[in-house]
């Protein structure tokens, strides 16, 4: 019979050493997967604002009829140029601390023939584009003109 495998003081050495840097190497790998979604106390995570900033104001300048030049003086170079549609720019702001979104804006310009035709965008009201002060002063005038001086007259005497 062939006799029992006996260890002898450097195998049992060698044995220990490599079961400790095994060890020593899986325990914190385990422990730090763990940590995934709890996040480091006292960590700063600062604010990473990407994109175009467009504000209100710059949005009230826009005019339908208004060239791309105009559009990129008052907006700045688009973030997106679409390169199957030429006619649409688009404007996109993020801001996100770590990974939760602040804000989030977006902003589409649309050209025809080079002119500006519509907008759209979360800073964009309904009516835009709104009517020119001008056309709503002519019309006010025309329903003062459409009046006879007898319902003038009437209207008047009953205040």
């Amino acid at each position: 019979m062939m006799p029992a495998v006996v260890l002898t003081g450097k195998a049992i050495v060698v044995y220990r050493t490599r079961l400790i840097i095994l060890l020593s190497l899986l325990v914190p790998t385990l422990a730090l997967s763990g940590c995934n979604n709890i996040g480091f106390p006292g960590v700063y995570l600062i604010n990473i604002d990407q994109g175009n900033i467009v504000d209100q104001e710059m949005v009230d300048q826009l005019k339908p009829e208004m060239t791309r030049r105009q559009v990129r003086f008052l907006l700045g170079t688009p973030i997106v140029e679409d390169t199957f549609n030429n006619d649409r720019w688009d404007y996109i702001r993020l801001v996100r601390r770590g990974n939760d979104t602040l804000l989030r804006r977006r902003l589409t310009v649309v050209f025809e023939n080079d002119v500006l035709v519509d907008v759209e965008g979360d800073l964009v009201g309904e009516n835009w584009p709104e009517p020119d002060p001008v056309e709503s002063a002519d019309d006010a005038s025309e329903e003062l003109s459409e009046k006879t001086p007898d319902q003038g007259a009437n209207e008047s005497t009953a205040l």
